[in-house]
């Protein structure tokens, strides 16, 4: 259909032409969540939610297909509808005829919740390396609750009981039905968003497993764990096992529980510090103890008990040593002496010299060896002969005679 300013169609086309293609989309199985359900004669006029998205479309059907799926078809309830699209030309408004009405049980429940869960544990959002400590006492908490419910109340009280000067940034929201999902998730990321936020709590008291079914969406699943604030489930009672409980950093098993952990106990704390003093008092004085136990000992040695008659003792020792090394000074140098006029002696006894000084003389050769006989000399030559204290140049000019009573010659 090609339209322009100047030839434009009239509303009745472009509402046929609309009408012609929802025609075409045939019959289809639809899920979602009743609210505004209301009878009217023979017709039934409802909404029918998505319980993820804040989408909706209106649905007409007969009394009877209704009436045929049961009492459980009322407000809140998840149902599964085979319509018919239908769009209303005169007044160009899209709606669902409803052909079949199916309630989803609380077996199907369970059935998609385990696939999901299965998903997102395959994508790792439940492995507790992911789970991040809590602070051990928040600045301020973030609270996600129902308005004026048991829940909060337990866990304010609670809170306060333990920690009177604790805060908390208190964010209601539903917890059931078809908002809660968006209310919570929006709520989320306002506490997520303030720095002041230290840790956030969702949570709600029991009910039936359809009231819990918000807090084990995907998408709210997705968005704990994606925040950068500790989150901590407290949903139900203990038997409760949303998916949110997977996914949180810490999971409470009740509102009271949640308040105990997320804040300390000020009066054990306060034991904490006292016992804590003590046992650092205790040891202190144990090493004072020590200490001064060891200074007396000591005080009382000899040493510093008197320590004038510790110097006299090492004085006289000094003395003795001294005295002592005199004499082996003064024995060492007498043998010595002994040792040096001793060989002194046997010098002088060995000396040529004193064979010269009994009156003897050395002769020598001019080539300067020793005359040891006569028969070495001829005549002529001169001899140089040693004295005791000189020396006398001669010369040979003959044996001589020998001298009476010496038997042999001179």
């Amino acid at each position: 259909m090609e339209t322009s300013a100047e030839s434009p169609v009239p509303v009745r086309t472009v509402l046929q032409a609309v009408g012609g293609w929802i025609g075409r989309l045939g019959r289809i199985w639809v899920e979602g969540q009743i609210t505004e359900l209301n009878r009217r004669g023979g017709t039934v006029y409802l909404t029918l939610r998505d319980p993820v998205a804040n989408m909706s479309v209106r649905v007409v059907g007969q009394r009877a297909v209704f009436d045929a799926a049961g009492p459980a078809v009322t407000d809140g309830a998840r149902v599964v509808v085979h319509a018919r699209p239908d769009f209303w030309i005169n007044r160009g408004t899209f709606s669902l005829n409803a052909l079949e009405v199916k309630p989803v049980g609380v077996g199907e429940l369970l059935a998609r919740l385990e696939r999901l869960k299965g998903v997102l544990a395959a994508e790792g959002l439940f492995n507790p390396e992911r789970r991040r400590p809590l602070p051990f006492l928040p600045r301020r908490i973030g609270l996600i609750c129902g308005r004026d419910s048991d829940a909060e109340h337990d866990v304010l009280q609670n809170a306060r009981r333990r920690w009177p000067a604790v805060r908390f940034r208190i964010e209601n929201t539903a917890v059931q039905g078809t908002h809660a999902v968006g209310e919570i998730m929006a709520a989320l990321r306002g506490l997520d968003a303030d720095p002041d936020i230290d840790v956030i709590v969702i949570t709600r008291g029991g009910g039936a497993m359809e009231d819990l079914l918000p807090f084990s969406d995907e998408a709210l699943v997705r968005a704990v764990a994606a925040t950068r604030t500790p989150v901590v489930s407290a949903i139900g009672h203990e038997q409760d096992a949303p998916l949110l409980d997977l996914v949180a950093d810490l999971r409470a098993s009740t509102p009271t529980d949640a308040a105990k952990r997320v804040v300390p106990d000020v009066r054990e704390q306060l034991q904490l510090v006292r016992r804590l003093r003590d046992q650092g008092r205790r040891c202190v004085a144990g090493r004072l103890d020590r200490e001064a136990a060891w200074l007396e000992s000591v005080r009382t040695r000899p040493a510093l008990a008197d320590p004038v008659q510790e110097v006299e003792r090492q004085a006289e020792q000094a003395l003795a040593l001294r005295d002592r090394a005199r004499r082996a000074l003064a024995g060492a140098l007498d043998r010595a002496g002994d040792h040096l006029a001793h060989t002194r002696a046997r010098l002088v006894a060995l000396s040529p010299a004193a064979t010269l000084r009994r009156g003897y003389a050395i002769a020598q050769l001019p080539d300067g060896s020793v005359l040891r006989s006569a028969a070495d000399a001829a005549v002529g030559d001169e001899l140089l002969v040693r004295l005791a204290d000189g020396r006398l140049a001669v010369t040979v000019t003959g044996p001589a005679e020998p001298a009476p009573g010496t038997g042999g010659t001179a």
